[in-house]
């Protein structure tokens, strides 16, 4: 069976941004799986002229090789020396890979490498009307224990973002992989948490302006414990609208998490809506449905729908979703739901950030 490439796009006078979501066919060895993922997503960006601004890759840890052999292969020259994000799952009903998102861009002007002690890192892009900023994979591995690590990546982000003129008031996304969440995430919080406080981003006096954020339990390859993709907008500035309180679901720092529900922001094709990794919870922000994995899945999906609708979007404007399950045995429930929603999915196995959550979902949307 050959891969299933899924594009979104939306088009502007002056960018056209595209977003593929890549799935492996099930009945091929995992050599071909990778083969056509890739060379399927070369042909969509030289059909439309286009340069990435962020990937990823979710797999398991021993099929990463062949898969960055693959994708070296079928890119040619169009690598240009920034790695996608690496993460780090359990295999599912697609095999070692569960899929590949990319997001790029049509426009007159190329995105330039950006650059951390010489390693590729991110892409800016110049566009009329827009600048945008991508950071992926940004991990440091050996800078000790896991909140160590965490502390020093928060702060490696903030060194790109300089380079710019940028902070991490100019982010409206970022997302957060961490290597066995359920040991840490209480942790890991802290160490946001207290970066965002002493840069102006929460406390006494703020607008809050937290971005939304997606927190799971997917660790970089390279054995780090935590790793972090970003989006910064650094024109316009001050675009970026935060949404704390929707539906069922109240503010996440209120139970210690430094993320908003939702954030919209200019984009070069127009306006983008992230929704953050949203679950079964609560207004007490407490887990709902516990041991029931279809009550999980169909609420999360209408707490997803409420945010979009308090974000002025809809389903329709869905250009990239992932929904994580926590085993196969949801993965297999989830599969016999999601038949009826017309919505770009790629399934990823792994831990949620609490025990009793079974499944989460995350989206973005560009509102026509």
């Amino acid at each position: 069976m050959a891969a299933n490439l899924e594009t979104r796009s939306i088009e502007s006078v002056s960018a056209t941004e595209i977003y593929i979501s890549a799935m492996p066919g099930e009945a091929a060895t995992l050599q071909d799986q990778a083969r056509e993922i890739f060379s399927g997503i070369r042909d969509i960006l030289c059909s439309k002229n286009a340069f990435i601004l962020q990937e990823r890759v979710f797999s398991t840890l021993p099929a990463t090789e062949t898969i960055r052999q693959a994708r070296s292969e079928a890119y040619g020259d169009l690598d240009d020396g920034v790695a996608p994000s690496f993460l780090v799952a359990a295999e599912g009903s697609t095999g070692p890979i569960a899929g590949v998102q990319i997001h790029a861009v049509s426009t007159n002007n190329k995105p330039e490498v950006i650059r951390l002690d010489q390693t590729g890192c991110g892409r800016i892009l110049r566009a009329p009307g827009c600048t945008l900023l991508t950071l992926s994979g940004i991990s440091v591995p050996h800078a000790g224990k896991n909140t160590e690590q965490a502390q020093v990546m928060m702060e490696m982000g903030e060194s790109a973002l300089r380079q710019f003129g940028a902070d991490f008031l100019s982010v409206p996304r970022t997302w957060m992989w961490l290597k066995d969440i359920l040991s840490w995430y209480d942790e890991f919080n802290k160490v946001r948490n207290d970066f965002f406080t002493e840069r102006g981003l929460i406390g006494a006096g703020t607008r809050q302006s937290m971005p939304a954020s997606t927190g799971i339990g997917l660790g970089p390859d390279n054995g780090g414990h935590s790793a972090m993709d970003l989006v910064a907008v650094l024109e316009p500035a001050d675009c970026t609208e935060y949404l704390q309180v929707t539906g069922k679901q109240h503010c996440a720092l209120n139970y210690g998490s430094a993320f908003s529900r939702a954030s919209k922001a200019t984009t070069p094709a127009g306006e983008t809506v992230f929704v953050s990794g949203t679950a079964s919870i609560d207004a007490d922000g407490a887990t709902t449905n516990i041991g029931d994995a279809a009550g999980q899945i169909n609420a999360t999906i209408e707490n997803v729908r409420a945010v979009l609708t308090e974000m002025q979007s809809s389903e329709k404007d869905m250009v990239q979703v992932i929904a994580y399950c926590k085993t196969t045995e949801v993965e297999e429930v989830f599969n016999s739901i999601k038949g009826g929603l017309d919505w770009p999915w790629i399934t990823v196995i792994c831990d949620i950030c609490r025990p009793d959550l079974l499944f989460e979902i995350e989206a973005t949307a560009m509102p026509r």
